[in-house]
C-alpha cells in the first residue's frame, strides 16, 4: 500500500498524554488512492469529537480503521450512523456497518465518533497521524507522522482549541434563593403555547376537542395511528419520538405544582396522552414488535404540503426479534414507566397499570436483545442514527425502579451508567438523565459529581461556547433546544438539591434568552412562536407554511447558527428555523420548573446580558 496523504495536527486542548493512530483499510480493491483527514470538531470536560473523511478515486466495498490510544483514561469511543467501533487491544477498531460500507469513487464520506474518558481529559497537547493501506495492511510504505505529546508537529497545522474544563467543584443541597418576583418573561403562557405545538403535531385522527382550528385528520392510513410527527416534516421516527414524550412527562413527574401555577396542568395531560396511546398501539406485547418508525425520510421531504394533503406511500417498519433496538425499546419503557407514575398520580390506575405492564415487557425484550437500531431500519443514519442504546436502557431502568421500587431495575440501571459526563441532553444522549435520576434514588454522590460535571461544562467557564447575549451554544442544529435542555436539567438538579442557587440562576437566564432577552431582530425577540410581538414568521414546517400560512404557536425554532448569535426567519433555513417534537419537550420542562419557582416563592435575581425592556 502507498500514503496518498499525511495529516498531522498538534492541539492546545484538553486531551493530553495520548497518541491516536487512525489507520484506514480500505476494502475489496488491492491498493488505494484516496485522501483521509481527521479533525477534532468538539471537546468538552469529559470527551471529545473525532471528524474524519475519506476521499476515494476508487470505489470500495468496506472500510476499517484502527485507533490506537497511547494513554488517557477512555471510557468509551462510540461512533455515528455509519460505523461500529469495537475493542481492540489498547485501542478501538472502527469499521462501517454491515451493509454500508460502499464509497462510490471520485465520492467523500463523513463519519464523526465521540471518544468519552470518565474524567476530565487534561494537560497541554495531543497530536495523531493518519494513513491509508491496504486491506488488512498495518502501515504504509512510507513512515506515519507523529509526535510525542508535548511537542508540536513540524509544519502541521494548528486547530484552535477550546477553553477546556476543569474538575467540577462540589457545593450544592442549598435552598433556592429567590428575589420574591415572578421574573422577567411571560413564562406560563410560554408553557401553555408550547402544549398547543404538541397538538399541531398530531398525526391520525383527530379528537373532539382539537384546539388547532388549521389542523384536520391526516395519515389514517398509516399502520398505526395517532402519534406526533416529528419536525416540519410528517414522518414518526421512534427514537425522538420517545425521548421528547420521556422529557415531557420527566418534567410532569418532577415540576407538576408548575403546570398547576399556569394554569396548564390537564391540558399537558390531554397533550402527553396523545403520545403514550400511540406507544401502546405501536407495540405487540406478545411478539415484542414495536412500530419504529411511520414514513420515508426520502419521499416525505420531497412533498411541501400539510398533512392531510399527503398521498405518498407511508412504509411500516418495526424492529423485534431478529431486529435489534434496544435504544428504543428502553427509551420507551422508561416513557412508559413515568407516564404510569403520573397518570397514577392524576387517578387513573387503570391506563397507569397498562402502560407499567407494557414498560416491564418493553424492557425485558431490550435487555435480553442489546444492540442499536442503526442496521434494523433503512436510511435511518440519516435522520437519527444512535451512537449507544446503553443510556437509553439506563433510562427505562432508572424509571422501572422509580416506578415499582424493585431492586433488580436500580442494579441494571447501575450497570447501563457511564459516568462520562454528557455532550448535551438530546434525542440520542440521555447519560445525564441516568445520572440524576441515579443520584435523587440513591443520594450517591458519584452520581451528583456527574452532574456537577455535565453543567460545569454549559455554565460559563466551561468547554460550552456562549452568544454576544449569553445563550449557551452547543451546536448550529437545534442551538435553542441544547440550552433549553440543559437548562431544565439544570432546574430538575436544583430542585435535587444541587448548587441549587446557581443552577436555577442560570436556568432562569437561557430561558429568558429564548423569550426575549437578545438583540435578534431589533432586540426582545422570542424564539417561540407567539410569545410577545416579535417571534419567528416563517418556521420550517409545511402544515403551518401551506394553504396561505398559519402561525404555529408554541413552536421553539432552531435559533442562532453560530457563537455570533446569528439567526435567519428564513421557512427555507432548517438550521435557525427548523421546528421539532424534541426541540420543545426540555424547553417546556424547563418552564415548568421556572413556574414551580414562582410558584414556591419566587425565581432568583438574573443578570441577562441583552435584557428586554
Amino acid at each position: 500500500g502507498t500514503i496518498s496523504e499525511q495529516e498531522q495536527v498538534g492541539l492546545e486542548s484538553i486531551i493530553s498524554k495520548m497518541m491516536l493512530t487512525a489507520v484506514l483499510l480500505a476494502g475489496l480493491v488491492a491498493q488505494t488512492s484516496a485522501t483521509v483527514t481527521g479533525t477534532i470538531s468538539e471537546q468538552w470536560w469529559g470527551g471529545f469529537k473525532y471528524s474524519f473523511t475519506v476521499a476515494e478515486s476508487s470505489t470500495v466495498e468496506s472500510w476499517c480503521y484502527q485507533i490506537d490510544i497511547g494513554g488517557g483514561d477512555i471510557d468509551g469511543f462510540e461512533c455515528d450512523w455509519a460505523a461500529v467501533a469495537t475493542k481492540n487491544g489498547a485501542g478501538y477498531k472502527v469499521c462501517n456497518n454491515a451493509n454500508d460500507g460502499h464509497i462510490d469513487g471520485g465520492s467523500s464520506f463523513l463519519g464523526e465518533c465521540v471518544v468519552r474518558c470518565s474524567q476530565a481529559c487534561s494537560g497541554n497537547s495531543w497530536s495523531y497521524s493518519l494513513h491509508l493501506t491496504e486491506e488488512g495492511g498495518s502501515g504504509g510504505s512510507g513512515p506515519a507522522a507523529t509526535s510525542a505529546p508535548g511537542g508540536g508537529a513540524t509544519n502541521a497545522p494548528q486547530v484552535p482549541s477550546g477553553n477546556g474544563g476543569t474538575a467540577p467543584g462540589t457545593g450544592g443541597g442549598a435552598t433556592v434563593g429567590n428575589s420574591g418576583g415572578q421574573g422577567t418573561k411571560p413564562y406560563g403562557d410560554a408553557l401553555k403555547k408550547s402544549i398547543l405545538f404538541y397538538d399541531a403535531q398530531r398525526s391520525g385522527t383527530l379528537p373532539g376537542n382539537n384546539p388547532i382550528s388549521w389542523r384536520g385528520n391526516s395519515a389514517e392510513g398509516d399502520c398505526v395511528n395517532g402519534g406526533w410527527y416529528d419536525a416540519g416534516d410528517h414522518v414518526k421516527f421512534g427514537l425522538p419520538f420517545g425521548e421528547a414524550t420521556n422529557v415531557l412527562l420527566w418534567g410532569m413527574y418532577a415540576f407538576k405544582d408548575g403546570y398547576e401555577q399556569a394554569g396548564a396542568l390537564d391540558s399537558a395531560y390531554d397533550s402527553v396522552r396523545w403520545a403514550t396511546d400511540y406507544m401502546l398501539k405501536a407495540y405487540d406485547a406478545g411478539s415484542h414488535q414495536l412500530v419504529a418508525q411511520i414514513g420515508d425520510g426520502d419521499a416525505d421531504h420531497s412533498y411541501w404540503g400539510p398533512p392531510e394533503g399527503m398521498n405518498m406511500n407511508r412504509p411500516c417498519y418495526k424492529v423485534g426479534p431478529g431486529k435489534t433496538a434496544a435504544e428504543l425499546y428502553g427509551e420507551w419503557a422508561g416513557a412508559l414507566a413515568a407516564g404510569y407514575l403520573v397518570f397514577k398520580d392524576k387517578g387513573e390506575t387503570d391506563y397507569a397499570n397498562r402502560m407499567l405492564t407494557n414498560a416491564k415487557s418493553m424492557y425485558d425484550f431490550g435487555k435480553a436483545n442489546p444492540g442499536t437500531y442503526s442496521n434494523s431500519i433503512p436510511n435511518i443514519g440519516r435522520y437519527y442514527g444512535s451512537t449507544n442504546y446503553k443510556d437509553e436502557m439506563c433510562v427505562g431502568a432508572i424509571w422501572l425502579y422509580r416506578a415499582t421500587g424493585e431492586a433488580k431495575y436500580l442494579q441494571d440501571a447501575k450497570s447501563f451508567h457511564s459516568a462520562s459526563p454528557a455532550w448535551a441532553l438530546s434525542w440520542d444522549d440521555k447519560n445525564v438523565e441516568c445520572q440524576l435520576l441515579l443520584f435523587q434514588e440513591t443520594q450517591d454522590n458519584s452520581y451528583k459529581s456527574e452532574v456537577q460535571a455535565f453543567l460545569h461544562d454549559w455554565m460559563p467557564g466551561g468547554s460550552v461556547a456562549y452568544t454576544p447575549c449569553g445563550l449557551a451554544f452547543r451546536d448550529k442544529w437545534g442551538s435553542n433546544r441544547y440550552a433549553g435542555n440543559a437548562a431544565f436539567v439544570a432546574l430538575a438538579a436544583a430542585d435535587a438539591g444541587i448548587n441549587s442557587n446557581d443552577y436555577a440562576k442560570w436556568a432562569v437566564e437561557q430561558i429568558n434568552y429564548i423569550l426575549g432577552d437578545n438583540h435578534i431582530n431589533g432586540g426582545c425577540f422570542s424564539f417561540e412562536i407567539g410569545i410577545g410581538g416579535n417571534f419567528p414568521r416563517h418556521p420550517h414546517h409545511r402544515g403551518a407554511s401551506s394553504t396561505g400560512g398559519h402561525q404555529l404557536d408554541g413552536a421553539l425554532v432552531g435559533g442562532p447558527d453560530g457563537a455570533g448569535g446569528s439567526y435567519q426567519d428564513d421557512q427555507g433555513n432548517y438550521v435557525t428555523n427548523e421546528v421539532a417534537i424534541d426541540y420543545n419537550a426540555g424547553f417546556q420542562g424547563a418552564l415548568a420548573g421556572i413556574n414551580h419557582l414562582i410558584k414556591a416563592g419566587g425565581v432568583p435575581a438574573t443578570n441577562n446580558k441583552c435584557q428586554c425592556n
